[in-house]
């Protein structure tokens, strides 16, 4: 009989090589395709990993070149919300519209009718719909940036690492003889700037896009001078360069004046948030509902709240207690009992 096919996502390192492993002894003709979306410092060194564990396992792998779509839907993007005050979620966008949608469009090309990457996530069924639901390890576990994928892909889908911790997957490589693979570090942060996206920014953008200006109080009264708008977020407060009698944190950015409004840490409490570009799995199963979960960031801050879709068509988030932080360009995603609901990207907040 012909072993059932799946295409891997093949990053070059710890989580989907053994994702390739597992598949493999689990019965799957297994075909690995590495995406080039960004070469840090230029470097190729883990399109060399991936071909070479694909080599020892004897299957096929695949690259693809998407440098100038991911610097157009990805890259781009972030600097455009850093740009109007916005924080950008840029691996939510890049599963949800980029990495899983071109990893289900190769496979189409080729006829392989399941997709697979090494996300520490699980799938279950519930009625008619298939959803994401969280990862064993807790610590690892992706199912936050997974909440816009829509049925299509979701019903087709392979993930081996979501029974997994990282340590016993370090170990499944360790015990094959995978070595260089179960020792590789893991990636931190954003890919194309995992330390300081001001660095980035910086690099990126023209001198006259960041300019020093005002840092405000509540009143609009001027506390002293910021080195650009958009080196700032919602809620910061290290890296402030300015010294008061009292602890303050960024409560407002106004890119139309180059101004930055510092408050008092209760000052960023809100109970509601409006969301755009949202994804419902199924919307009677969270529309009206007072037992769902929200997240605006990854593995922090659950909260309860009760969802409703306006007549604008965005989502209004009540929150039964304040969250702290919200900011616009942000993440965020529903929950029951550990199944992701759905998401959306949020555009407001208010007491």
């Amino acid at each position: 009989m012909n072993k059932p096919e799946v295409l891997l996502g093949m990053s070059g390192g710890t989580d989907s090589s053994v994702a390739a492993i597992l598949l493999q002894d689990a019965g799957y003709k297994v075909t690995g395709v590495t995406f080039r979306f960004y070469e840090l410092n230029n470097s190729t060194e883990y399109l060399d990993d991936a071909r070479e564990l694909a080599s020892r396992l004897g299957i096929e792998h695949l690259t693809f070149d998407a440098r100038d779509i991911f610097k157009k839907e990805i890259i781009d993007y972030f600097i455009k919300e850093y740009l109007s005050g916005n924080t950008p979620v840029p691996c939510t966008l890049c599963n949800n519209r980029l990495k899983w949608p071109l990893l289900a469009r190769l496979a189409d090309e080729r006829g392989i009718p399941n997709i697979a990457t090494g996300h520490y996530v699980r799938k279950q069924m519930i009625g008619p719909y298939h959803y994401i639901t969280c990862g064993k390890d807790e610590e690892k576990d992706q199912s936050f940036f997974l909440w816009g994928l829509p049925q299509n892909i979701l019903s087709r889908i392979l993930l081996p690492m979501g029974d997994l911790t990282k340590s016993e997957v370090r170990s499944i490589a360790t015990k094959r003889g995978f070595y260089k693979t179960a020792t590789k570090k893991d990636s931190i942060g954003v890919c194309f700037c995992p330390m300081d996206y001001r660095s980035f920014l910086k690099r990126e953008l023209p001198k006259e896009f960041i300019q020093k200006g005002d840092f405000l109080d509540e009143n609009g009264t001027f506390l002293g001078k910021h080195e650009g708008y958009p080196f700032y977020t919602i809620g910061q407060r290290r890296g402030l360069g300015i010294h008061l009698n009292k602890a303050v944190f960024v409560k407002d950015i106004l890119p139309e004046t180059n101004q930055v409004v510092l408050g008092s840490l209760e000052s960023l409490n809100k109970k509601k948030m409006l969301l755009k570009d949202w994804n419902l799995i199924n919307p009677s199963s969270i529309l009206e509902q007072e037992d769902v979960i929200v997240k605006i960031r990854y593995r922090k801050q659950e909260n309860r709240c009760k969802v409703t879709l306006r007549e604008d068509g965005l989502l209004h988030v009540f929150l039964f207690e304040p969250l702290s932080a919200i900011a616009c360009g942000q993440a965020a995603a529903f929950y029951r009992n550990n199944v992701l609901l759905g998401g959306g990207i949020i555009c407001g907040a208010e007491n």
